[in-house]
Order: C-alpha cells, then sequence, then structure tokens
C-alpha cells in the first residue's frame, strides 16, 4: 500500500480502515525485482506517471491522469513473494483479518507488517489465490476515488459461493455492519458492490491443477486503456506479451505478462466495463 508525498494529509483527515470502507478494494500492488524498470513497462502501457512514497526508495505510486491507481515496489527478493499483481482489501484490525484467514484453511504468506501509515498483510485464499489486507489511512480523497475506483478486480475460482463465504467471514461481506460490502448472485456470477457499485466480480473456471501465467484460481486486477491496440503494441515493445486477447460485443480485453512475469489485465475504456451485463463502475 503506497500513498504519494502530494496526496499526504493529516491523520484527522484521511479516511482510515477502521472507520470507512471496510471489507472494500482499496488498492493494488506489484511486487518486482526491478523498480525502474516496471515504471518503464507500466508508463508505456498505461500511460502511468510515478512519484515517491514515504515508505522509502522502494516503492512508488501510479497516477493515471493525475489519480492514485496502484502501488510499485521493489518487494519481491525482500518478502520472498511472487512477482505478481495484489489487491488489497480494506480491514478495521489487521490481526483479527489475519487470524479469520488462518482460522478458515487460508494462508498468509507476509505480515501483518507495519509501515508508516498502516498495517499490511499478504494472504491466500484455500485455493491459493493471493490477496492482501490493508489497515491504516486510505487513500486521499477516499469517498470519490471509491466512487470512480481506477480498476476493477474478478476471481477465478473452482467454486464462486464458496470464495464468497471465505471472503464474507473474513472481511465482513454482506454482514450487519453498517456500510458493509454487498454480495449479490447475478448471471451465475457472485457480485461484490461497494456503496452499489460493482468493485469484483467472483466466477467459476480456474482449477488449482491449471499450471501457467494467469491460470489456476488468482484475483486479476483489470486497469482500462484508452487505445487497447496502442497498449497491446506497446507492451510487446518493452518486454511483455498477451496471454489472452478477448473480443466481443460485451468484452474487449486482454490478459498481459509484465517482462518479470506478473499478470495482469487491460480493458477499453471506450465503454463501460462489464461482464455479463452487469456494470462494474
Amino acid at each position: 500500500m503506497t500513498v504519494s508525498h502530494s496526496q499526504q494529509r493529516s491523520p484527522q483527515q484521511r479516511s482510515t480502515t477502521g472507520a470507512s470502507g471496510f471489507g472494500a478494494p482499496c488498492w493494488a500492488s506489484l511486487a518486482t525485482r526491478d523498480l525502474a524498470s516496471a515504471q518503464d513497462f507500466y508508463g508505456a502501457v498505461l500511460a502511468w506517471t510515478f512519484r515517491d512514497t514515504d515508505l522509502g526508495d522502494e516503492f512508488s505510486v501510479a497516477l493515471s491522469d493525475g489519480v492514485p491507481t496502484a502501488g510499485l515496489g521493489e518487494l519481491a527478493a525482500t518478502l520472498h513473494i511472487a512477482n505478481d499483481w495484489t489487491p488489497y482489501f480494506a480491514v478495521p484490525d489487521a490481526d483479527v483479518a489475519g487470524a479469520r484467514i488462518r482460522e478458515r484453511s487460508g494462508t498468509l504468506a507476509v505480515g501483518p507488517i507495519d509501515f508508516p501509515i498502516g498495517r499490511a498483510a499478504i494472504g491466500a485464499d484455500r485455493d491459493g489465490a493471493r490477496f492482501g489486507i490493508w489497515e491504516g489511512r486510505l487513500v486521499a480523497d477516499w469517498q470519490a476515488w471509491r466512487e470512480h475506483r481506477p480498476w476493477w478486480l474478478d476471481l477465478t475460482t473452482p467454486n464462486p459461493f464458496e470464495a464468497a463465504l471465505f471472503y464474507g467471514e473474513i472481511l465482513d461481506w454482506a454482514s450487519d455492519r453498517p456500510g458493509c460490502c454487498d454480495v449479490g448472485y447475478e448471471h451465475d456470477d457472485v457480485v461484490l458492490r461497494d456503496e452499489g457499485r460493482v468493485a469484483a466480480l467472483i466466477t467459476a473456471g480456474a482449477e488449482k491443477k491449471d499450471t501457467g501465467p494467469g491460470s489456476g484460481p488468482r484475483w486479476n486486477v483489470h486497469f482500462p486503456v484508452q487505445d487497447m491496440e496502442a497498449a497491446l503494441e506497446a507492451a510487446a515493445r518493452h518486454g511483455g506479451r498477451v496471454i489472452d486477447r478477448r473480443v466481443s460485443a460485451r468484452d474487449d480485453g486482454a490478459t498481459l505478462c509484465d517482462p518479470d512475469g506478473a499478470v495482469f489485465c487491460i480493458a477499453a475504456a471506450t465503454s463501460p466495463p462489464h461482464a455479463n451485463g452487469i456494470d462494474r463502475m
């Protein structure tokens, strides 16, 4: 979880996971072995700019049209984690959430560990899909950011219903807590809504035995692009490759692998992102 210097405010002015947005997707971070190379790649493909953070030289925050969008950290070797993208969900207490993960047969690979602005942990669900939890300060203008979240998520998993129960019990989805995320079942998908807006889908399709980049149970982060073909060409020029290209009346997107092996998705920004007719934004 990273926050740029330019976005800093006093703690009294900043939303925290204990007061707002608990259980909601709140950030996406890339663990990489080479921060400079990652910035070159994603800057070319997604037109991002980058700023330093208060977390150290090994971190940077990516901005899309000036909006904080994702964090990049040269952490793969230090923390012994995969070079990949991880979505983070807001929790009021990282220790409690971590205990819930273990109690439900999930695993914790890292943390909870302390940062100057909060605490984070990286775990995996029962099927091996990796995700993060974050306790602490949220991005500046959190309410506006969550209304126009600059990416969206989908979890591919063998059993969406069981996955929804796992995450719901950890993140208080569809609970009696005021402000929690809602869960519904639409068009054979589990749909996570944050304040009425679709923030994530949980879909069937991946099996543990599936191998290769982007396969198996996993959370996928989808970033919008203005020009799909230009983004694909930029990825190829900078050492990335296309894993899957999808073109239909309802989906114009692709799954890519960056030069360091991290998998992410892009989708055309010219039409509202959706799946099976469900608006995500």
